[in-house]
């Protein structure tokens, strides 16, 4: 049971019906550009389908139902370094519990966990066997979502750690936990990972924190190129997002706090280049999930300060030293639509003690939306070994 101190305390969003409204009339008053020339997606959100979510999230979608989903959590918020964490928190059953710090990323939010949650905290109600289970702390990573206040201080990877493991240790008590994320999740796991080993239990991870320049000082193994080859071509099609995010964020927050169709387009384009949804984004998450993802972007504010992650990244070195490791033992489920995925060998010249490397037989880059049992299974058989 969590220990309710008087720095926690229950949360509820309750969006009003004035913030309903004035994104409604916004949505009414969209102005979209034509279509360029080319194959649909090519250069960008496809004209004709953001047409049809977009209508869909006019007429259809319903903000409040999404809102409640959220609420049947227990929900919490905790002043940490002048700035209140938003999580959810969910107790384990099972005849093994572990604490589970579970991390989204970027363009995520805790939307995503809302069905993976259930399962991790209680597996064999969802037909998963296992006798180990998780007491789940999910939070909105600080500066994303419920965990922004307008001009609040900004958060890089190694801020975002410390932030996350004071919330863990300091405020709930957990002085050894297990880490589970993706994207920025990932990245702030390794970090923590890093910098409190003695704190983890292991770390499980869907995608990998690794770096991607490499010297030109010296010969590269096969593994070494490989990722190369992957980043460069990752580089010149994929990477647009990071170049502005990483360098004039504040420009481009003023569009998307602007236009909701504005930041919705920015979003859904990754619903479609990183998921395993063969060509059609809702094939791999519904609109009412992304539209959930989108609003709670919109109406906390937070496009801007979400940014900030990639700021940081790209003005101070790799969050993890050069030549340095991460000892705790480390699981890695390698979805086949994940951007980059390196080699085994490569993966642990920094990650030295892998325990279970599994190549996954569907889902992308946001796991715990498309494919929430295979991950559960996935993260369960990790924890289960006598790690």
């Amino acid at each position: 049971m969590i220990n309710m101190s008087a720095n926690i305390k229950p949360y509820l969003l309750n969006i009003t019906e004035n913030e309903l409204l004035a994104l409604y009339s916004r949505l009414n008053n969209t102005r979209l550009p034509d279509q360029p020339p080319g194959e649909p997606w090519l250069s960008g959100t496809d004209l004709n389908w953001f047409k049809t979510i977009l209508e869909y999230w006019k007429k259809d979608f319903d903000w409040k139902k999404s809102e409640a989903e959220l609420n049947t959590f227990p929900q919490f918020k905790t002043n940490i370094s002048d700035i209140d964490i938003h999580f959810i928190y969910s107790e384990g059953k099972g005849k093994k519990v572990f604490p589970l710090l579970l991390m989204h990323g970027w363009p995520g939010s805790v939307f995503e966990f809302l069905d993976i949650i259930p399962m991790l905290s209680d597996p064999k109600k969802y037909g998963i066997n296992s006798d180990v289970a998780f007491t789940v702390v999910a939070p909105s990573l600080p500066g994303f979502g419920l965990s922004f206040a307008p001009n609040q201080k900004r958060f890089g990877v190694e801020e975002i750690a410390d932030l996350l493991t004071e919330l863990m240790i300091k405020q709930l008590s957990y002085n050894k936990f297990c880490i589970q994320g993706g994207d920025w999740g990932a990245m702030v796991g390794s970090r923590i990972s890093y910098r409190y080993p003695e704190n983890i239990i292991g770390l499980h991870l869907n995608m990998l924190a690794l770096r991607r320049e490499y010297s030109n000082k010296h010969i590269f193994s096969l593994e070494e190129q490989d990722y190369i080859d992957q980043v460069q071509i990752w580089k010149s099609e994929g990477m647009g997002y990071q170049a502005i995010q990483g360098s004039r964020p504040q420009t481009l927050a003023y569009a998307l706090s602007d236009s909701p169709a504005g930041l919705a387009a920015w979003i859904c384009e990754k619903f479609y280049e990183w998921t395993d949804c063969k060509g059609v984004p809702e094939n791999s998450v519904s609109f009412d999930k992304m539209l959930a993802n989108i609003c709670l972007y919109w109406f906390s504010g937070a496009i801007g300060s979400s940014f900030w992650p990639y700021y940081a990244r790209n003005h101070r070195p790799w969050f993890i030293p050069e030549g340095e490791t991460i000892s705790v033992p480390v699981g890695y489920a390698e979805f086949p639509k994940e951007m980059l995925r390196p080699k085994k060998l490569l993966a642990e010249k920094t990650y030295i003690n892998i325990k279970r490397w599994t190549k996954m037989s569907k889902g992308g880059h946001f796991a715990a939306l498309e494919q929430p049992q295979l991950l559960t299974k996935e993260i369960c058989g990790f924890f289960s070994y006598d790690i």
